[in-house]
């Protein structure tokens, strides 16, 4: 694999965005005697210095293929970077703490592109599970993303229920179907409907009195009127019911 040394240094001293840095101790390739080496962390790559504020990278370390794990060694908190093959080097690093040590193998485990695509692939299948409604999705009904929200009032028209039909009212009582006709064509004196049949009788007039405010302080002031009025329209009613049989029975043959 080719790599461009100036690219590769002015990306190492870029400004650029750390994963990780810090102080590591590095094993020699031939020598065994640890080297204390500043190390830096972008992408899949570590660069390795020989002081913090060095210009140029010692070396670099692509991260692809390999495994890091722990390993026996004379320091302590050591650890290892392996490839593949047997020709292959084996890197062998030493922190300075435990803690040091556990936040290097975390990163430098995560820092492949084949750790990243795995990490892509699984929330890619989290996402196909939440749209079908699978048990480990949010719900059975996924929204669409791209459908537009519906507005405030058509969510309230969603939401109420189809109201049923309210008859009309005069002064807050409904009024029956036969008083609206009656209004809107003339009065039928012959006791039959359209299609021939003996109607019910009708309703009692409604009466109103010329002034509503002394009638209804009447009324709450003296509990015999309700008695009154009930009498009055009884006799009416019976009137009304007299007159309406009469005419039945002279319309029979």
């Amino acid at each position: 694999m080719k790599l461009n040394e100036r690219s590769l240094a002015f990306y190492a001293t870029c400004d650029s965005p750390a994963d990780n840095c810090g102080f590591l101790y590095k094993r020699g390739e031939r020598h065994t005697a640890y080297h204390r080496r500043w190390f830096v962390l972008k992408g899949n790559m570590l660069f390795y210095f020989e002081e913090r504020d060095s210009r140029e990278p010692v070396g670099v370390i692509v991260l692809e293929g390999c495994n890091v794990e722990l390993c026996d060694s004379a320091e302590n908190f050591a650890f290892a970077i392996r490839f593949g093959g047997s020709k292959s080097r084996t890197y062998v690093l030493a922190a300075e703490s435990q803690e040091a040590m556990e936040s290097w193998v975390k990163s430098l485990s995560r820092a492949s592109f084949d750790y990243m695509r795995l990490v892509v692939r699984e929330l890619e299948k989290q996402l196909q599970e939440m749209s079908r409604g699978l048990p480990g999705g949010c719900s059975q009904d996924a929204p669409d993303p791209w459908k537009p929200k519906p507005s405030g009032l058509e969510q309230c028209r969603e939401r109420l229920p189809a109201l049923p039909a309210v008859p009309p009212k005069e002064n807050g009582c409904a009024v029956w179907n036969n008083a609206l006709e009656a209004e809107e064509r003339p009065p039928d004196t012959s006791g039959h409907d359209e299609e021939g049949a003996l109607r019910p009788p009708p309703l009692p007039p409604r009466r109103r009195a010329s002034n509503g405010s002394g009638t209804a302080s009447a009324v709450a002031q003296s509990p015999s009127t309700f008695c009154r009025l009930h009498e009055q329209y009884s006799r009416e009613v019976a009137r009304l019911r007299q007159d309406w049989q009469q005419k039945r029975r002279g319309s029979q043959p």
